[in-house]
């Protein structure tokens, strides 16, 4: 939830939460590793910027994440996000910044020409209410349904035209399966398939696309035919 009031400039200003690294994460993740804060943010795009001010609206929590949360010891990297700040566009030291994952968002303030107030996005941003971030990996929510629709018909679910969808069934989850099954194993009807992960967010989809293949089936490192 968030608070809004106007600062003396006119400016508004925002009373927000966002979920914060704590520690670089060794082993199986504790919940003190993040920490939950609480923090006032002034509702405009800084000076010099050219990216966007955006209000998250779906977050996506998902495996790859973690590997970016532990520390590299290579040439002095302070951790895996090193891979992620072209996006996120963070400038401080990676301990203590917004976890970085994909979501769905809305364009509050744009100073690209490619995004106006109003638009919904899709891509990596913070884990918080509100992100500034730069545009190179972010998709029109709108582009992106016209190539979804085409992969998976959702008319039956009653969850069509829902921003929702764009970080489970038609986001990188659900594009990732289709693009490894049909466009690069492309199987016949009844050769065998594996699925490593079957439970997993992308192997979940697959197992449903491998509908008249033999499936070998891998989930909590049991494999079952």
């Amino acid at each position: 939830m968030a608070l809004f009031f106007l600062a003396e400039n006119g400016a508004s200003l925002g009373i927000s939460s966002g979920i914060v690294e704590a520690v670089y994460i060794t082993g199986f993740p504790k919940e003190s590793d993040l920490k939950l804060t609480t923090a006032t943010t002034k509702l405009k795009l800084p000076e010099g910027s050219t990216g966007l001010l955006v209000k998250n609206l779906y977050l996506s929590c998902d495996p790859y994440m973690r590997s970016c949360m532990t520390k590299q010891k290579e040439e002095g990297e302070e951790g895996g996000y090193i891979l992620l700040l072209f996006v996120y566009n963070i400038a401080q030291g990676l301990l203590h910044c917004p976890v970085i994952g994909l979501g769905v968002a809305k364009v509050l303030e744009s100073r690209d020409p490619k995004f106006k107030p109003g638009d919904l996005v899709w891509g990596h941003t913070g884990w918080e209410e509100y992100s500034v971030i730069t545009t190179e990996s972010l998709i029109k929510i709108h582009t992106l349904m016209c190539l979804s629709l085409t992969i998976l018909d959702f008319s039956s679910t009653g969850y069509l035209g829902s921003s929702g969808l764009f970080i489970c069934y038609v986001g990188m989850p659900g594009v990732t399966a289709y693009a490894g099954f049909y466009e690069i194993c492309s199987p016949k009807k009844g050769e065998t398939v594996y699925i490593s992960a079957a439970s997993g967010a992308v192997g979940q989809f697959v197992g449903q696309f491998a509908t008249g293949c033999v499936m070998l089936l891998e989930v909590l490192e049991a494999r079952k035919r």
